[in-house]
């Protein structure tokens, strides 16, 4: 049963190895901005005990009451900054989902956990349902922590992750796009804004980050994995793609990588486990147009799966106010 429960709407639970989903189906007959209005309170609640909410048949009307929604559930919308992957900016801080290609797999993450400003919440919209696949899958953190080793555990959370980036045109995001700025000196008072160490060799930037990998959650008090370790590593890529690479920029000039915190090397054995975890801990729902996913970023990862034919999934980042 959930703690608030829904008004006019059916609900439905599917959980695996630790991971919950519940679909939220609103009756039909109602205004649907005054059925989220009235279950704001218990949307939050929900993503908090189960961490990924999916509405279904939402009602909303693509970009313009996507980010009215999530204010209202979520607190202040945040632009996309520091990024990491290409998108596009829709309407105001509503942005397109990550613009791969569609027969690429995007691994789970949690969005943004590089950063030293990461969203609370992230909403997406289906605007348009592929063809086939393109599903939003979700893993639950605290689970992956749960199952992952306890050593391999041990030295994440004493160490850390040590992100590093190399931008350039023409290879990954260029500086001017990861930072939505052409000014050099804005990228620095950004950067050593947000403990970014910088090196500049003519129009090449290169960065190095620390964050944690385990946090704990500040309204919920449950400590999850938190990063993005498995994602920038090199070992992550497909071996021609990692090898193309590595021959023509070397290790310290890849477009992005990850070390434990204090430099040393984090080893292909230990990304594998990691991605065999999140793989166990994985649930996709199948998307329909109209359907309105959202998840607490901290306690929930999120991925894509390939699909075929056309697809438009929109997204808004949400922050709370600190307490």
């Amino acid at each position: 049963m959930m703690k608030t429960p829904f008004t006019d709407a059916d609900t439905e639970l599917t959980e695996l190895n630790g991971t919950r989903l519940v679909r939220v189906t609103p009756r039909p007959g109602g205004d649907h901005r005054a059925w989220f209005s009235a279950n704001a309170e218990a949307l939050r609640s929900a993503m908090y005990e189960h961490a990924a909410v999916m509405v279904k048949g939402s009602g909303l009307a693509e970009q313009a009451e996507l980010a009215e929604i999530a204010e209202e559930i979520g607190g202040t919308t945040l632009e996309y900054n520091e990024r990491s992957t290409p998108r596009s900016r829709v309407t105001g801080k509503v942005y397109t989902s990550t613009e791969y290609p569609q027969d690429q797999t995007i691994p789970q993450h949690n969005e943004s956990a590089y950063s030293a400003n990461w969203p609370h919440n992230v909403f997406f919209f289906c605007a348009l349902a592929a063809q086939t696949g393109g599903e939003t899958p979700v893993a639950d953190s605290a689970a992956v922590l749960e199952a992952l080793p306890a050593d391999l555990v041990r030295r994440f959370e004493d160490k850390g992750v040590l992100y590093t980036r190399t931008y350039r045109t023409g290879m990954g995001l260029s500086w001017q796009e990861g930072f939505q700025s052409d000014d050099k000196g804005y990228v620095e008072s950004y950067c050593a804004d947000h403990d970014i160490v910088t090196e500049w060799d003519g129009d090449v930037l290169r960065t190095r980050q620390r964050r944690p990998a385990v946090v704990t959650h500040p309204v919920t008090g449950r400590k999850v994995w938190f990063n993005q370790a498995h994602l920038f590593h090199v070992q992550a890529l497909p071996e021609a793609v990692r090898e193309g690479l590595l021959e023509i920029c070397g290790e310290d000039g890849l477009p992005r990588n990850a070390y434990y915190g204090d430099g040393t090397p984090i080893t292909a054995d230990e990304i594998h486990t990691i991605l065999g975890v999140y793989r166990d801990r994985t649930l996709a729902e199948p998307w329909r147009t109209g359907d309105l996913l959202m998840i607490d970023n901290i306690l929930t990862s999120h991925g894509r799966r390939p699909f075929t034919g056309d697809r438009k999934v929109l997204v808004a980042m949400t922050q709370r106010e600190a307490a």
